[in-house]
């Protein structure tokens, strides 16, 4: 873990970015580490490393909760910035001639399971009473009702999938935590590995900077009403 205090006591105790040495989760934790901040201690965590966390598996998710428990102040903040669309085996299908079981396994492993897992162990860490926020990174792709193109069906269906688990899971925070909120969160399209095969001139592409800036922008405008929803960048609602 790295970790970095600033001393405004009104501020964040704790921000912990999943991802965070991603393209734009390395440009969430920078900013959550400026200035102008919202938090005191930033934790961002990576795949690689000695506190390596691997969110596909449970047993990782498990001990980053177990090491969160031991901080001083209070978490207040997480922002899960992981996400898969493509690698060297797997492209996004262009037809459903194209899906393929393990590339549709690995999918939902990502864009699902593994931000339910830190939903699963993260949420009960969050203070019981105060503001607080867990925040996915999710895609408007994966809005059913704004679906009009087809094709990539397993990115679709799997952050199709990570929206519900959301909702649900915010329902049942909301019980718990009335202060708490937790929502799916897009992103636009963003300069980063991830988006850069699919990024034509025809879409609004910005820079990991100006992407980070206007999701905390949306995170600190969140009110407990907007649990369990899903926004873009500039807080609007997505339909589901």
């Amino acid at each position: 873990m790295n970790a970095h205090t600033e001393a405004t006591d009104d501020r964040h105790a704790t921000a912990l970015v999943i991802g965070g040495t991603g393209g734009i989760g390395a440009a969430i934790a920078d900013a959550l580490r400026g200035p102008d901040a919202p938090a005191r201690n930033v934790i961002a965590t990576s795949r690689r490393g000695s506190d390596a966390v691997d969110i596909c598996d449970e047993a990782s998710v498990a001990a980053l909760a177990s090491r969160l428990k031991s901080l001083s102040g209070d978490l207040t903040l997480v922002i899960d910035a992981t996400g898969f669309l493509h690698d060297e085996t797997f492209t996004p299908e262009k037809t459903w001639r194209h899906i393929d079981p393990a590339h549709m396994a690995h999918a939902f492993a990502v864009n699902a399971i593994g931000p339910a897992l830190l939903m699963k162990h993260l949420l009960p860490l969050l203070p019981a009473q105060g503001r607080s926020v867990f925040a996915t990174l999710s895609a408007r792709v994966g809005s059913i009702g704004d679906n009009r193109l087809g094709g990539w069906t397993s990115y679709r269906a799997s952050k199709a999938a990570l929206n519900q688990i959301v909702r649900t899971t915010a329902i049942e925070l909301h019980r718990r935590k009335p202060d708490a909120i937790c929502v799916a969160l897009h992103p636009g399209t963003v300069a980063t590995d991830l988006s850069a095969p699919f990024s034509t001139d025809g879409l609004d592409v910005r820079d990991p900077d100006t992407a980070a800036e206007d999701l905390l922008s949306v995170i600190k405008g969140l009110q407990p009403s907007d649990n369990g929803g899903f926004l873009d960048h500039n807080g609007a609602y997505i339909p589901w």
